[in-house]
C-alpha cells in the first residue's frame, strides 16, 4: 500500500511537487501539485505515453497545439512524440495523477523555452 506521505517526493519548476506513487521499469504513476501560474516547459516524450487526470483544480495542458482544459475527474491522454505542455492558469492549486508507461523520466526532450 502506498499513500502521497509515505511516497517518494520530489520539486520540479517553480515550487511545483511530485510523489511517486508507483516507479517500476514498466509504469510511472505520480501525484503533482503546480501552484496557481505555475507551468511546465513544451516538450515530448520519445517513448512513453502519458494519462493526466485531475483530482482538484484546473489543469491546462497543450498538445501540438490544441488547449485542453480539464476539471476534476477528468483526464487526457497524450501519445508519445506529442508536444504538450501543462499549467495551472486556474484560480487555486492543481492536484493531479500522471500516469506514464515506459516511465517518462529520461525520456523528455524540450522544444521551446515555454
Amino acid at each position: 500500500m502506498i499513500d502521497k506521505n509515505r511516497a517518494e517526493h520530489y520539486t520540479w519548476g517553480d515550487n511545483c511537487d511530485g510523489w511517486h506513487l508507483v516507479k517500476s521499469p514498466t509504469l510511472s504513476v505520480i501525484q503533482e501539485c503546480v501552484p496557481v501560474g505555475a507551468y511546465e516547459l513544451k516538450h515530448f516524450h520519445q517513448h512513453a505515453e502519458q494519462f493526466f487526470f485531475v483530482l482538484s483544480g484546473c489543469a491546462t495542458i497543450e498538445v501540438d497545439g490544441q488547449v485542453h482544459t480539464l476539471s476534476a475527474q477528468q483526464g487526457l491522454h497524450v501519445s508519445a512524440g506529442k508536444v504538450h505542455q501543462l499549467s495551472n492558469q486556474g484560480s487555486e492549486a492543481l492536484h493531479f495523477i500522471v500516469t506514464s508507461t515506459p516511465p517518462s523520466h529520461g525520456d523528455r526532450v524540450e522544444v521551446s523555452l515555454r
